[in-house]
């Protein structure tokens, strides 16, 4: 019940606030974080006041599947707006500046620290957050090359994030233990990446297949729904590779099926 009170009151302070942001000429998504802060832990939720903040971390954490089906439906968002034409024009130069920004972050936090643990913080620093980029493209209905050239680089910086973690991770954990392994920093994130997009590619086939036995958008939207939870949930789940254990990316998974 308290979960449930704190979603509506964080849905209903993020949309109110918007107003007041509205006034001041700034995206929606500045509401939304200034909303999570203030209704966060550390401030309102301090307070102890049932249903007026979150006054745990476990209480946020109640909320995790939720954020994991709002980034399913953010990733499935991004991958519809790719065409095959768009991705032959922008995809090189995608691509570099895609690698380049990742990289880059990883090497800027890592020369900072230098530290078992700082390789690890390099390598979660070349990820982005697509939310943030998708909402302010979609309020203000951005178009334009710099919009074609920004989704994905978005969806190639998850790519680049997760065999820059493992590999950053492998060689971390080898500085602690003295124990490398050289099949688990190169086919863990191999997998997950080929793995995601072909469970991705797969099931948007059957998506539009299925879809042809619809006539009315509120079914095939059910549809597509339906198909996004079932991703997300099939992206929670880790097998095991010649004893490498790897897993599904569902922003990779998602995004595939949109595309």
């Amino acid at each position: 019940m308290t979960a449930i009170l704190n979603l509506a009151v964080a849905l209903l302070a993020g949309l109110l606030m918007t107003r007041i942001f509205s006034r001041w000429h700034l995206p929606d998504v500045t509401a939304f974080l200034v909303t999570g802060v203030l209704i966060g832990p550390f401030v309102l939720g301090r307070l102890g006041i049932p249903g007026l903040g979150f006054a745990s971390y476990d209480q946020v954490e109640a909320l995790s599947m939720i954020s994991d089906v709002a980034m399913g439906f953010i990733a499935f968002s991004i991958g519809n707006e790719f065409r095959l034409s768009q991705l032959k024009k922008t995809g090189k130069q995608a691509m570099i500046i895609g690698v380049l920004q990742a990289l880059a972050a990883l090497a800027f936090v890592d020369v900072a620290l230098s530290v078992p643990a700082a390789i690890t913080l390099g390598a979660i620093a070349t990820a982005t957050a697509p939310a943030t980029t998708l909402m302010v493209v979609r309020q203000y209905k951005a178009k334009g090359e710099l919009t074609d050239l920004l989704l994905p680089i978005v969806a190639l910086d998850d790519a680049v994030g997760l065999i820059a973690f493992a590999v950053s991770f492998g060689i971390a954990r080898a500085m602690d233990s003295a124990q490398f392994s050289l099949a688990s920093i190169l086919l863990s994130p191999l997998i997950e990446i080929v793995g995601s997009l072909l469970l991705g590619a797969l099931a948007g086939f059957v998506l539009t297949k299925l879809e042809t036995m619809f006539r009315s958008n509120s079914n095939r939207l059910s549809l597509s729904i339906a198909f996004i939870f079932l991703m997300v949930g099939l992206s929670a789940v880790d097998f095991t590779v010649a004893g490498v254990e790897c897993g599904f990316s569902p922003l990779l998974v998602c995004m595939m099926l949109g595309t």
